[in-house]
This record gives C-alpha cells, structure tokens and sequence, in this order.
C-alpha cells in the first residue's frame, strides 16, 4: 500500500485531489452496467428515484450513464464519470478542452438533486445557461430530475418555477441580481430565490478568480450622470508631455503645471480653488478616458452605446459599465447620450455570492495554476481529471522578437505556410484592435479568414464550427468560457466528448478530417503571452482535442504590453537576427517573469479588495437578519410598538391591528434600506480617500478604514430604528387604513441592475499596490 501511495504520488500533479477512490467508484459502475441496460426506461428512472433513500455513487454513475446513452446518444468515458464524482464530492475538476465537462457536470447536477439538494449550475452568459439546460433535459428527465433556466429576459414568474426545478441552469450575474432585489423586497411573495444550496460552476477559474471582487450593482434612479461635453474637447486638445504625463504602466495620468494652466485658461476658473473641486474632477475623468481608455481595446461602441470588452474572455462585458462618472466621461468623449444612473441600493461580489452556498464545486480546463486561490478563497480543492486519450499535441517554444513589427510579419508568415499545407489555424489576440490590425494584414497577403471578436461574436457558433476545416484561418480574442469546441474537418462543434449520435466513419465529414489530421490537426497561434498562464492554456487547449494531432506556438516581443508593464526595468541587449528573432535565454526570461510578476499582482489586488468587502459582507450580514426577520415575522410590529407605544396604540384603534402591522414592516424595510445605501455610499468614499489620510501618516490603510466603518456599522441598525421610530410616529391613519404615502416612504421610480467593469486605473489602494511591480525583483536572470 505504503509503495502504491508513493508512485501515485508521483504521477499526481502536487496539489491535486487523489483520484483512486473515484476510479474504484467508477470500476463499480461498470460491473454494473449490464443489468441497468438492461432496465426499461420507467426502470431506469424508478432506479434513479431509489438514490433518493441512500448514498450510492456507483449506482449513480451507472444509472447516469446509461441515462446518457439512451437521452443523448452519448456513453460518457470513464474519465467524466471521475469528473462527475469530483463535483459530487465538493471539488473543482480540471477537464481539458473537449473531454465533456458539460455532461460531467450535468450527471453531478443530477447526484446532488438526488440527494435532495436544490442545485444551481451557474454559466458565464445566457447563452451557455439556455442551451446546457435544453441539451441535458432529456437526461434529466430520464433520471426523475427537474430542470429551468433563468435568463436575462427571464419574467419574475419564470424565475420562480426556473429556481423551484432540481436543477437551474444560470448565468452567474442573474442569480447575483435576483439576490439584489429579493434584498429589496416589501412583501414575502416577491421573493424569487430560494435559499442556497448547491453551486455548481461552469469555467471555474473564470468566474471564481477573474471576476471574483467584480461587483453586481442594483441602484435606484437618480437621474442621468451627464460629462459636459465640453471637457471632453477640452482634454483632446492637450499635448502629451506638455500638458499631461502618463506613468511607465500607462495607468495613471496627471496634468502638468502647464496643462492645469491651460485648462484654467480655457474654463476661466482657478482649477484647484476648493469651490471648483467639481470640475477638477470631471477634467480629470475625461483626461483619464481620453488618454488611458482607447476604443476597440477597452471598449467599442455598438449600437450607439458604449460597450466594455472584458479582458479575460475579449468579448463584449453583458451589462458592466465603470464607475458613473468615468463612464459618462467616455460617452461624452464619444458624443454619445449619458446613460442612466442612481444611487446604488446594494452590491454584492461573485466570491460574496458564491460563498453563500454551503456546497460549491466547479469544472474547467485551467484550475490548477490558481489553486492556492481557489483553497484560499473557497476551501476548494483540484481534481485533475486525465483525458481519455492522450494529448499529442506539439507544444513548441516561444519564438521572441525584438519588435513587434518582426513579430506581426512572423506570424503571418507562419500563417501562411499552415494554410499553404491544409492545416487549420486559430490565432488568439489579446484584444479587438489587435484581431483586426492582424486581419487587415492578412487580407493583404490574400489569405481568406474570420475574425471573431466583441463585434461579431453572435456569430461565435458558426465562426467556430468552420475554425476546424482545411486551410481555415481563424482569428479570435480570448478563447475562454467559450463553450464549444473546434472539430477537425468542421463541422458543429459541442462540448460533449464523442461524436454526436448518427455519425459513422462513412461519413461526409471523414474525408476534411483526415485531410486536416494529416496536415498536422489545429495549429493555435498566440500573438503574446496574456497576463496570467492560464488564459494560454486555455488558448492552447483549443487544438489535440481527444487525442487529435495539433500544435500550439506563442510569438511574443520585448515590446509586448505585458513586458512594458510588468517588467519595465528590464532590458536585454542580446542581438537579434535579420528576422528580428531573439534566442537568447535571458530575453525569454523577462516575457516569463512579466508574466509571473502580473499574476502575483493581480493575486495581491484579490486579498486586498477581499479585506475590505469582508467587513463590508459582515456588516450587510447583520443588515440582512434584521431585514428578514422584519419581512417575514411580526419584529416591525414589535419594535414600533416598543418605540413609540402611544403612537402605535392610536393607530391601532383607528386602523386596526393587521393594517398596522403591515405600515410597521414597510416603515421599517424602508428605512433599513435607505440607510444601507448611504452606508455603502459612506464606505466607498472612505476607502477611496483613506489613503490620503494613511499614506501621508505610514498608517496601515485597511486599520485605518475599519477605525472608521465598524463604528458607522454598529450605529447603522440603533439609526435605522430611530428613523423609522420617527417616521412611524408621524403616520396618519383612517378607517380605510395608513397613508403611507403621506410619510414620504417614496422608493426609487425605477431600479436596474448592471456590473461595475473594474476601475482601468484603480481606486487609490489598487494604485498603490502596483508599486508591488517593483518588489519583484528578479531573482537571478539565466543566460
């Protein structure tokens, strides 16, 4: 035993989760497979429904496989059945690219409904969440489970019977907003979620690490947020150098004596008087948006609207905006209508969200390289779950130039020769600008491709089913979370592992396979590293897809943002050759170590912004208990009662118990409500100027923020209630009932829900934060 622990040890990725006694589990299964094939199909589900009444992942798995074959035409491998019960036993499984992560984790779905927990799979996007829960509902059926799906669109009604189903298919920022109104509702029938219980998540490491601290924002109208357009034209005059400065990460941008003179010159104010703070802080924003946010990179504008591209999955953000301001900045700076905004009601984070679920498991393609993060974060461990076939893809080197001219004439050069030879080639940019400067130069050499990027990514599906075929060249940002896979040969892609029922090697399809296998299968081009290693793996997972033939290379250069921002202190002076190709070791040192200085960054701006929202989450817990109690129960009453007796008993006697009842619980909701949005309001402009006070003090700026908000929390509730006490004593009431009206508990006319795009340049703290670039001193450069 002590023998077969230490080779398995070995083989094991460190870190990961040992997966022996799921393949034990899964050997079971297949004992078993004859006498369940041979059940009809109300057998099959009556031998479902029995999991009900005892724990038997074996059973599971061999009633899931078989429901997979008769629904789906599918017989999931060995290797999901591992996968699936990883996510039964509350783990994140790593499942390569095309290894069928979507069924894995649809038979898990099912093994925890069965045992009686209501289970949430939560996806990127609408698009996954409607066509998951379609594709996997025969298989539902079959075993007995219930299954819905909530969209954007989605009524309140069909939310409600979507979340009352076993199995809820959902976008991540849906179920985030449906918590954000559920906290804002008057009466317990408005409710729409149920409690949590099980969150089963799609791209794992997407949604748990890149987008964990984003915030999901419910706010109330207060009118539009409108940048006088003024300063928009004002800051396009300036000159760079003369009237402005950037920093070395172009990040940050500040006016010169000479710029703040001329601006003063143009607007007719003294810009630093303390009356015209106002306008030194819109000027600043539209130099901000004018210098630091560059259209087709951070944003495009479609539909007459701007809209943020998300970096890590370069496709347009769904619903995410900045910061009021600097968004009104950059539409005025576009001449676009202001959008609307308001004071924000509530917010809460993805890792808030998620951490309400007492059972939370996930898959995806790229968990490892954030597995401390995962762990650290949400008590998450990794099950590497091998392929079912070996991957024999070539991974080559790096190939390093000195410029990113040499680079971009490499890659097209390399293009050229693929498509010259029948090989597919897919080719990840980091953003939209950079996809169609590629694609213009692409069309100059007269090579025929797509470009698949934020401007056209409705046609993602049909881009991708064709990215496979000979010769075919495709261009892409970030293919992260995008959900399907890219066949040899062409042809609709799925995320199943197998070939969809019906095919046979007879097929039409077989020949432009072989064709492209024997080219060499899917060649993936990276056009530079992205800031962290897992973006690409998941580039490169794209080709060798259930043991097909493919490669991957990166073609990177010292002038590669990544470099100049990471690793801007250092300088190779090794000599490149006429291609403007560099071999030398210590050049390719500096790409790997901007790369690992950008990872430790972004993991350092995590812990950072999680300290702050914990107290936050601390303090909205103690909101929340209170507002239940008073929606659901009778505290409302009781505590009027308790403030303001004579009032209470007056009202009362007019009224009568029940309608004053019911004006106690709306007083109360009301005034608990309002006095948490100015609590938010409160904390966000204190941590955004703590700094100010710690940084110039060498004072700690999180001991700093919690001497001032833990006191402000404590009060919150005592203030609250005297509000309401106030309020309540000032209603007056007929016999016909209470004039709610009349005590002004006016909510906001309308409310809408978006996500707030991390501020580009950061709030103070993130700013100074990145001074951690230079605490990564290399450790020794090899040459």
């Amino acid at each position: 035993m002590a023998l077969r622990d230490r080779l398995r040890r070995l083989v094991q990725k460190p870190g990961s989760v040992d997966l022996a006694p799921f393949r034990a589990i899964v050997d079971e299964a297949g004992r078993r497979e004859d006498r369940v094939r041979a059940l009809t199909d109300a057998g099959l589900t009556a031998e479902a429904a029995a999991l009900r009444e005892r724990d038997d992942p074996a059973g599971l798995c061999a009633a899931g496989r078989e429901a997979a074959r008769r629904a789906l035409g599918e017989r999931p491998y060995d290797v999901q059945l591992v996968g699936t019960l990883a996510l039964l036993s509350g783990h994140v499984a790593e499942m390569a690219t095309g290894e069928g992560k979507t069924l894995a984790g649809a038979l898990a779905a099912a093994g925890h409904a069965l045992r009686g927990r209501r289970v949430h799979v939560l996806s990127v996007n609408d698009y996954l969440a409607r066509r998951d829960a379609g594709w996997m509902g025969p298989l539902y059926e079959l075993l007995g489970v219930s299954v819905g799906w909530v969209g954007q669109a989605s009524t309140p009604a069909e939310r409600r019977a979507a979340y009352r189903a076993d199995v809820t298919y959902a976008p991540v920022s849906e179920v985030g907003f449906d918590l954000l109104r559920d906290r804002l509702a008057t009466a317990p029938g408005d409710l729409v979620l149920p409690e949590p219980s099980v969150a089963l998540v799609d791209e794992a490491d997407s949604v748990l690490v890149d987008e964990a601290m984003v915030p999901l924002v419910l706010a109330g109208a207060a009118g539009d947020d409108e940048a006088d357009p003024r300063y928009a034209g004002l800051v396009r005059r300036l000159r760079p150098g003369l009237h402005y400065d950037t920093d070395d990460e172009a990040r940050n941008v500040q006016l010169t004596p000479a710029g703040a003179r001329e601006v003063e010159r143009a607007l007719g104010v003294d810009l630093y008087a303390a009356e015209h703070l106002g306008v030194l802080t819109a000027v600043n924003l539209a130099l901000h948006a004018e210098v630091l946010l560059h259209r087709d990179v951070d944003y495009i504008v479609r539909d007459g609207a701007v809209k943020l591209i998300s970096e890590a999955r370069g496709r347009v953000a769904l619903l995410q905006r900045w910061p009021d301001g600097l968004q009104a900045a950059v539409e005025a700076k576009e001449a676009l209508a202001a959008s609307p905004s308001g004071e924000i009601l509530d917010s809460v984070t993805v890792q808030e969200l998620i951490g309400r679920y007492p059972v939370r498991c996930g898959m995806t393609g790229t968990a490892m390289a954030v597995a401390g993060q995962l762990t650290e974060f949400y008590s998450l461990e990794i099950a590497v779950v091998p392929p079912n076939r070996p991957c024999v893809r070539a991974d080559e080197p790096d190939r390093l130039y000195a410029t990113s001219a040499d680079k971009e004439v490499a890659i097209v050069e390399e293009i050229t020769a693929a498509h010259a030879a029948g090989r597919p080639v897919l080719v990840g940019t980091g953003d939209v600008a950079e996809s169609e400067r590629l694609g213009r130069r692409l069309a100059r050499a007269g090579l025929g491709h797509v470009v698949l990027n934020a401007k056209n990514d409705a046609a993602e599906a049909a881009i991708i089913a064709e990215a496979g075929g000979p010769g075919a060249i495709t261009v892409s940002t970030q293919m992260a979370g995008r959900g399907t896979d890219i066949r040899l040969g062409g042809g609709p892609a799925t995320a199943v592992a197998g070939d969809p029922p019906g095919t046979s090697p007879a097929d039409a399809g077989t020949t432009a396979r072989e064709l492209v296998a024997a080219a060499g299968g899917l060649l993936v081009i990276g056009t530079g590293r992205y800031h962290s290693s897992r973006l690409d793996d998941q580039l490169r997972g794209r080709s060798g897809r259930q043991g097909d033939p493919g490669g991957s290379v990166f073609f990177t250069s010292l002038q590669d943002d990544l470099v100049t921002r990471y690793a801007p202190g250092e300088r190779s002076d090794a000599a490149a050759g006429a291609d403007g190709r560099v071999e030398d070791r210590g050049a390719h040192w500096i790409v790997g170590h901007a790369q690992r200085v950008a990872e430790g960054v972004d993991l350092e701006l995590h812990r950072n912004t999680w300290r702050y929202n914990h107290l936050i989450g601390l303090q909205r817990r103690d909101v929340l208990a209170e507002r239940d109690a008073v929606l659901r129960g009778d505290r409302g009453d009781r505590v009027m009662a308790e403030d303001v007796p004579g009032r209470h008993a007056e009202l009362t006697a007019v009224a009568g118990a029940e309608a004053v009842a019911e004006a106690a619980r709306q007083v109360v909701l009301y005034e608990l409500d309002r006095h948490w949005a100015e609590h938010l309001a409160y904390l966000a402009d204190l941590r955004e100027g703590i700094h100010l006070r710690s940084l110039g003090r060498g004072l700690d700026p999180l001991i700093e923020f919690n001497r001032d908000a833990v006191p402000a929390g404590k009060r919150l509730l005592a203030d609250a209630r005297a509000s309401a006490a106030a309020a309540f004593g000032g209603l007056t009431a007929t016999a016909g009932g209470i004039d709610l009206d009349a005590a002004g508990l006016k909510r906001p006319s309308a409310t809408w829900t978006y996500l707030v795009h991390d501020n580009p340049f950061g709030s103070l703290d993130e700013r100074t934060l990145r001074g951690l670039i230079s605490l990564f001193k290399p450790a020794r450069r090899p040459r």
